[in-house]
């Protein structure tokens, strides 16, 4: 077994959806930035083995802070309003390797 990781960056957007009344992802937006993330990533020529690879997720449990995502393997938490937002942690974070702090929970 390699040492290496499968991929590079792994993305995991909550797309929870609540039935309680509690704040859930699924309600802010989530899926829409979810499918705008997997499409910029497929554009860039960035996904698949060992490059960038983006999820959808069940409850991440942080619904309140969200919506969310998380990037792998550092455990760096975001989150956004629209997809000028998922653009730059893109830009920033997954091909720049900077951590967009203003996002960050």
């Amino acid at each position: 077994m390699s040492n290496e990781l499968y991929y590079q960056k792994h993305v995991f957007f909550c797309l929870n959806q609540r039935e309680d009344g509690r704040p859930c992802c699924a309600e802010r937006g989530a899926q829409t930035a979810q499918e705008h993330a997997k499409r910029r990533i497929k554009q860039l020529d960035m996904n698949g083995q060992g490059k960038i690879r983006i999820n959808k997720a069940g409850c991440l449990d942080r619904c309140e802070e969200g919506p969310c995502l998380v990037v792998y393997p550092e455990g760096t938490w975001y989150t956004y309003v629209d997809t000028h937002d998922i653009d730059e942690i893109i830009d920033e974070h997954l091909l720049g390797g900077k951590i967009v702090e203003r996002l960050k929970i």
